[in-house]
């Protein structure tokens, strides 16, 4: 199922339509006009003066770096990944396999430097029109209350790290102007995850991946867990790749609207890396 969301006191109307709805032309075309509708009067909305900003949210192995990919060969478009180079070498210290080796011992310092390195992405003047984030700053808010509830951090350190998030996305001069919710099912995640065996993701466990699903839900589907800084629109992760690339078309069309689309150049993939 695919939802839009319009956030804001006078939208709180939603949109549904079935993972099939491609099989059906008629369905598929009012599906495709209300996602463009939704996505355009966002965009509308945005400041010539400033970068409009696109944040990819998702659980682990929810497709967000394949989303992301499609957008790397625009020129008119930067394309910020999730710095795991650098959690994976802090002074020479993978932060990142201890932190699932023992998050016990290592979830407040894993989390303080996550959050000093989104932030400083997400606060990154870029010269092109257009940032494409995967997460954001503001989703580390989910992953401090998940170990809040997981008891994975003492009362002392969530406080600690809990104001530090506050304060940092108050005053670090950020800002979201639409949020990508790539919603996926834990059982699906969690094969994926096995399947791509990324070394410091062995210890993760479907229970973790299924708190994390359901902490993203009350944020970004059901909107009562944390303020949403910009528009929602959710899309089923389920897919396969090729069923993604129609949902990946409608957004990319419809996010370099007003004229830009039309102005875009092909450029190497590698000069939109950060």
């Amino acid at each position: 199922m695919l939802t839009v969301y319009r956030v804001g006191g006078a939208f709180n109307r939603n949109y549904s339509f079935f993972a099939g709805v491609s099989q059906n032309s008629q369905m598929f075309s009012t599906h495709k006009k209300t996602i463009s509708n939704f996505l355009r009067n966002v965009v509308s909305k945005r400041s010539s003066e400033r970068t409009f900003t696109v944040c990819v949210e998702g659980n682990i192995g929810s497709g967000k770096t394949t989303f992301l990919n499609n957008f790397k060969v625009y020129k008119n478009t930067t394309v910020i990944q999730e710095p795991v180079q650098l959690w994976r070498n802090v002074a020479g210290t993978n932060l990142l396999d201890l932190f699932y080796k023992d998050p016990g011992r290592y979830a407040y310092l894993f989390q303080s430097y996550v959050q000093l390195t989104m932030v400083r992405l997400h606060a990154m003047h870029t010269p092109q029109p257009y940032k494409i984030m995967e997460r954001s700053a503001y989703s580390a808010k989910l992953f401090i209350e998940n170990m809040k509830r997981s008891k994975t951090m003492q009362d002392v350190e969530f406080f600690v790290v809990d104001e530090w998030f506050n304060w940092s996305v108050q005053n670090a001069g950020i800002h979201t102007d639409l949020i990508v919710y790539l919603r996926t099912s834990p059982e699906v995640v969690y094969k994926r995850m096995r399947d791509r065996a990324r070394k410091e993701e062995d210890c993760i466990s479907l229970e973790f991946l299924t708190q994390l699903h359901q902490i993203h839900d009350e944020w970004l589907l059901n909107k009562n867990f944390s303020s949403l800084p910009a528009p929602v629109i959710v899309l089923n992760g389920d897919k396969s790749i090729e069923e993604m690339m129609s949902e990946f078309n409608i957004c990319k069309d419809s996010i370099y609207s007003k004229g830009s689309l039309h102005e875009m150049e092909i450029g190497d993939a590698e000069s939109q890396r950060i």
